[in-house]
């Protein structure tokens, strides 16, 4: 039986999912010669976010003998909980390699559910698809944030500039465009490229 979603919890959620930052594909899979967002770009995305809105973030693992069983939890300073249901992915390999890859890739994914976080879309394909939304955010804002980026000297400076930059298009295509297009000129320049 679900347990109800308390009302405290409830309304820090939407709070903290308002400030969510891109979960950014900055992994490599080298099968697919792909980019992907990481468990570790999956939380920083919402980590702060969350506990700057009361909210803790915890991964229950249950003993599973073919995989692993994930559920995302979260935890308001109130006490008020919020489960998000198991995910059970079956293991590769059952062995130790298997079982931590499997367990990496179902915490991941459950997080990801979770807070209905996606990864960073670099091509631009699922945001031509968005309907518009209005920006609250002018030109000269913009170019400010964008000039910001041009300023940073590591790829941790890169990303959190680049979170802020995001964030502030408030779902403004063209401004996304220009703020991606900053940041893989930015990171090609700072990783030597």
């Amino acid at each position: 039986m679900e347990t109800p979603i308390g009302k405290n919890i409830a309304a820090a959620f939407v709070k903290a999912q308002r400030q969510f930052g891109p979960a950014l594909k900055t992994s490599t899979n080298p099968h697919f010669r792909s980019k992907y967002a990481d468990l570790s770009n999956c939380i920083e995305a919402v980590i702060d976010a969350l506990n700057n809105n009361g909210i803790g973030l915890m991964q229950r693992t249950y003993e599973c003998k073919d995989g692993v069983l994930v559920e995302t939890v979260f935890i308001h300073e109130s006490g008020e909980v919020m489960e998000c249901g198991m995910l059970h992915l079956p293991a590769s390999k059952l062995d130790a390699m298997g079982f931590g890859s499997c367990l990496t890739y179902a915490r991941r994914y459950s997080l990801l559910a979770a807070t209905g976080l996606a990864p960073e879309d670099d091509d631009g394909v699922a945001a031509s698809r968005r309907t518009e939304i209005k920006s609250t955010v002018n030109e000269s804002q913009i170019a400010d944030l964008l000039a910001a980026m041009d300023e940073v000297t590591t790829l941790k400076e890169l990303q959190e500039a680049y979170k802020q930059a995001y964030k502030a298009t408030n779902g403004e295509q063209a401004w996304q465009a220009q703020v991606i297009a900053k940041k893989d000129a930015k990171k090609a320049t700072l990783e030597g490229k």
